[in-house]
Order: C-alpha cells, then sequence, then structure tokens
C-alpha cells in the first residue's frame, strides 16, 4: 500500500484564509494528502498568504528562502504560494522564486488537485484565474470527520466599495455572495460533525444577497438548526448594516452580542480620502441604533493611523469617537501603502509622526478593552469550552462577548456552553468559576 503523501500549510491573515486553507486541505485529501504540522516531515507546503499587513509580500519571498534549506534537502518537496499575495504577485513568484512549483489565488483553489497532478508530472503551474466556474460547487462535500465545537464558514466574497487602501477588490475580486440552500447544507454538516458555533465570513459579510432576506435572513434559517447553540458574523462595513440586521442583534437569541464594525477614522476628511463613503456622525447613528436593539451588545472595530494627509486635528478626532463608543477590542495600524491602491501614490507621512499617533491610540484602546473587562467580573456569561487550558484541571473558551475564558472544569465541558461567574480580568482573558 502507497503510503499517503503529507500536507504542510501555514495560514496568514484572516478568518477567510483559515477556512480557505481548511477547504484546500479537504481539496488535497482527494489526491492522497493526510495534513501534517511539520513543515520538515511534508510533501507538499502551501502557503496561504495575506496582503494586509505591511510588506506582506517580502515577508512571503523571506519564507519562501527559509524553506529553500527544506527543499535542497528533498527535491521531491513541492512548494506552493496560495492566497491574495499569490493573486497579486503570480508571475513575480514563479520568477523571484524558482523553488515554488505553484502559485493559485483565492478564487482558484479548487483546481488545487489539477494542478497537484501538474507539479507531480514535472510542470510548475499558476493559477491566478476568476474563474466562471464556483469553487464551492466544484468542491467535493466536507468530510463528516469530528470537528472542532467552534468553525468559520464564508458566505461571501469580495468588495466593491474599493476604499482607498485596500486590495482586497483587486485579490479576491467583486462581491460573490454564495446560495443560501448551499450555505444552509454546509452548515448542517458542520453540526452534524460537532460543531456549535459557527462565524460567518465575508471581505464585506453584512453586503450578502444569497438570501431573500439578506445576511439577517440567512442568520434567522441557521438558527432554525436545532444543535446550532451560537452565530457570529464578521467583518461588516457600516454602509451595509441594515435594519433587518440591527433587528436581528435585538431579537435572535443565537446571534451573540459582539460586532466587529471597522470605521478607519473618525475624521470625515480622512473618511472621504479612505472612500469609506460615510461620516464619522453616521457612525455614531449607527451605533447607537445597534445599541439600542442590543444594549450589552461589544463593539470593535478597526483604525488606520497616519493615512496621508491626516493632521493632528483629523487624529483629535479619531480619538473623540473612540472616546464616543467605548470599544472592547480593537485592531490599530500605521498605514503603509498597497501598491496598485489610490492612496498609495499620495505623500506618505514620517515613520516618527505615524508611531507616536499609534502610541497614544493604542493606550485609548487598552484603557477601554480593560474596562470592559473588569466590568465583567461578578457576571454570569455562557463560555464554550474549546480546549484545555495549561493548568492541570483548567479549560479555556470563549464568552458570548469573545473574551477569552479559563476556568476549572471538566474535560467533559469540552465543546459545550456553560454558564460561568466571572471572578477576574487580566490584560487578555477573563478568568471564571463553572456554576451548577
Amino acid at each position: 500500500m502507497t503510503a499517503p503523501r503529507k500536507l504542510f500549510v501555514k495560514t496568514y491573515g484572516c478568518q477567510m484564509n483559515v477556512y480557505d486553507s481548511e477547504r484546500m486541505t479537504e481539496a488535497l485529501g482527494a489526491e492522497g494528502y493526510v495534513p501534517t504540522d511539520r513543515a520538515d516531515d511534508a510533501d507538499m507546503i502551501l502557503l496561504n498568504t495575506c496582503h494586509i499587513r505591511e510588506k506582506a509580500a517580502e515577508k512571503v519571498y523571506s519564507e519562501l528562502g527559509r524553506l529553500r534549506v527544506l527543499k535542497d534537502a528533498n527535491p521531491d518537496l513541492k512548494i506552493g504560494v496560495a492566497g491574495c499575495v499569490a493573486q497579486a504577485e503570480g508571475e513575480e513568484i514563479m520568477r523571484r522564486a524558482p523553488l515554488v512549483d505553484l502559485v493559485v489565488g483565492p478564487q482558484s483553489y479548487h483546481r488545487l488537485p489539477a494542478m497537484d497532478r501538474a507539479v507531480r508530472a514535472g510542470e510548475r503551474a499558476l493559477d491566478t484565474d476568476f474563474p466562471l466556474d464556483d469553487k464551492f460547487d466544484t468542491l467535493k462535500a466536507r468530510p463528516k470527520a469530528r470537528r472542532a465545537p467552534a468553525a468559520f464558514l464564508t458566505v461571501q466574497e469580495g468588495c466593491d466599495k474599493f476604499c482607498a487602501f485596500c486590495v482586497v477588490p483587486y485579490t479576491r475580486g467583486t462581491e460573490v455572495s454564495r446560495p443560501a440552500d448551499r450555505v444552509l447544507r454546509e452548515a448542517r454538516d458542520l453540526v452534524e460533525a460537532g460543531v456549535v458555533e459557527i462565524t460567518l465570513l465575508g471581505q464585506n459579510v453584512n453586503a450578502y444577497h444569497g438570501h431573500d432576506g439578506g445576511l439577517a435572513g440567512l442568520i434567522r434559517d441557521l438558527a432554525k438548526i436545532d444543535e446550532l447553540q451560537r452565530i457570529r458574523f464578521t467583518t461588516s462595513h457600516p454602509n451595509d448594516m441594515d435594519d433587518a440586521l440591527i433587528a436581528a442583534h435585538g431579537d435572535c437569541e443565537k446571534l451573540m452580542p459582539y460586532l466587529h464594525l471597522p470605521v478607519q477614522s473618525g475624521s470625515d476628511r480622512m473618511l472621504k480620502a479612505m472612500n469609506r463613503k460615510h461620516t464619522a456622525a453616521q457612525y455614531l447613528k449607527l451605533v447607537e441604533r445597534i445599541r439600542a436593539a442590543r444594549p450589552d451588545l461589544m463593539l470593535s472595530s478597526d483604525f488606520i493611523v497616519g493615512f496621508p494627509g491626516e493632521t493632528d486635528a483629523d487624529f483629535e478626532a479619531t480619538l473623540d469617537l473612540i472616546r464616543t463608543v467605548e470599544f472592547g477590542q480593537a485592531y490599530s495600524f500605521k498605514y503603509s501603502t498597497r501598491p496598485g491602491t489610490p492612496a498609495a501614490e499620495k505623500p506618505q507621512l514620517p515613520e516618527e509622526v505615524m508611531s507616536e499617533r499609534l502610541a497614544r491610540l493604542q493606550v485609548l484602546l487598552t484603557q477601554q478593552q480593560r474596562a470592559i473587562q473588569d466590568s465583567m467580573i461578578g457576571r454570569t456569561v455562557g463560555v464554550l469550552f474549546e480546549k484545555p487550558g495549561r493548568i492541570a484541571g483548567q479549560m479555556i473558551g470563549k464568552s458570548d462577548y469573545l473574551h477569552a475564558v479559563h476556568a476549572e472544569a471538566p474535560a467533559t465541558v469540552l465543546g459545550q456552553v456553560m454558564p460561568i461567574r466571572i471572578i477576574s480580568a487580566g490584560t487578555n482573558s477573563l478568568g471564571g468559576q463553572l456554576l451548577g
């Protein structure tokens, strides 16, 4: 009997890449691959890349340089680059990195089995098309093997917003939504495999239009799956938070009280320059409406500091918005250019100015995060336990509000949502006591 080939996948970036890595692993499973967590034990290494972070492409080339040692030791090792850097840099990767056997964009990974057969025959394979065939239709049904209790499920890809700083429309394409019946079928398969929490994914997930009722309609249908206990979604654009979705936060019990709603800046001048198509006042009004529907909702957001042309007054407006909203969590970055985006051609702010502003902004965000975590002490929340902790007898999970929570509990709580009384708050996690 031929031994199975081993596949090592390294995933960078967003939750959608995590989902894509799972699907690529499943697709190559049909070609006889089994996953391994060791690169030096693999017959194929796939780097599933992200183009959002600073110098993303150069980091991929650095990683490829480190993999050269493994390729030299094992010439039969196949190395592939997938994801958004692959989409943006396809032919350049092939030119600069001769050790790479295949490059596949995020819309073409259903073609991996054919590409694998090509590289096994001695060819190099490149596919960064935006094919007409739907990759989700082409991929085989997901295996029924037992899964972790929480899973990601992509329902929407691409973006039509064309924010001036963002590469997503160029690497993921325009907005496409999966039909609701196919999403629901995959969700039921996940639940049958032991999943009790599903996070719906999309670059602009609340623009989902694969259901007559939009994302809210899809959520309500998912909520009818008895064994599915929790529903989340990310990432949202403020302009697509419609009345139905706001209402769902108030009356859909399975939709968790956590919302990631990026704003990027509190300055109307910067928001216009970023092509965000909303104002700070409109964002604040939206937050007010969502909190009226679900008063205990925890908000997170994204912020860019040092966008080209940002003044001290623009930055202060961002701080003011943060003080007004009070975020439980946020991601913040210094602006960095993305080749091909409109903002990349504009004069950049000095590095020291961006660093100083980012430090001040992060101090404020950290204060807000800690204050909200401290306010959880004494409350009882539901926690979905996902894995054992580092300490014997300890289990770790996520609260309704997406806080990491650790508590003394038996291993039998794994995969269950349990009532936990919060008794302590740390920088990045909460301590709890199992009730009942």
